[in-house]
């Protein structure tokens, strides 16, 4: 499995990959935003310190901002990543894209049925909201399953970047199924290191041998 971090945050992005955890980066025009940063300037870094897929999203609704916008950021970097939203002009750019040899990632997907439609089209990748799902009180996990499960029936190339992940058993979960990609905020990266045993086990371990160090001295 492959682990995305999602965010513009240069810093975050760099302590994962020198941890060799980061197989490439998710953003979007909120991340963006967050990062306080101009958006080619921030994605070109990133580009930089990632050799995996960076995805680049814009903000245009019809097919010829889309498309615009694409062909510009195909531009700045060998291993850029367009996203585009679920809708029928994202499909229709995605199309064009795909046929140009330019990488897609459809964004925003809810159901089994746009993550097929996506794939037709000649999506790279797929990203269904897990945790957006769960804030509404469906199961997320579902949907991913779901995917999958056309995807392998049909032998399907696009891969599965489960997005949206609020917690750590999102990546596990994904995981269990089979995902392809899980998508994740820095903080849920960080907490994927964490359990109090671990830390307790350590701690022991640190006393055992300073009492074993203070018995060779007496």
């Amino acid at each position: 499995m492959k682990f995305f971090m999602d965010t513009a945050e240069v810093e975050s992005i760099k302590k994962a990959n020198e941890l060799g955890m980061c197989d490439g980066v998710t953003t979007n025009p909120s991340l963006i935003m967050k990062s306080g940063r101009d958006q080619k300037q921030v994605i070109t870094e990133i580009c930089k310190i990632v050799r995996g897929p960076v995805s680049v999203e814009g903000i245009g609704d019809t097919y010829e901002e889309m498309m615009k916008e694409a062909l510009e950021f195909s531009k700045w970097a060998p291993n850029i990543v367009v996203k585009l939203p679920m809708t029928k002009e994202g499909i229709r750019a995605c199309k064009s894209l795909s046929e140009k040899g330019i990488k897609t990632n459809l964004t925003l997907i809810f159901s089994a049925s746009q993550a097929l439609l996506a794939a037709k089209a000649g999506a790279t990748y797929v990203s269904p909201f897990v945790g957006r799902l769960d804030d509404i009180s469906e199961d997320g996990m579902v949907l991913v399953s779901d995917i999958l499960q056309i995807f392998f029936a049909y032998d399907i190339k696009t891969e599965v970047i489960v997005a949206s992940i609020r917690h750590p058993m999102h990546v596990v979960e994904a995981a269990k199924l089979g995902a392809h990609i899980a998508t994740m905020p820095a903080e849920v990266f960080e907490k994927m290191f964490k359990h109090p045993l671990t830390d307790k086990g350590i701690q022991m371990f640190k006393e055992d041998y300073k009492k074993s160090q203070d018995a060779k001295k007496k």
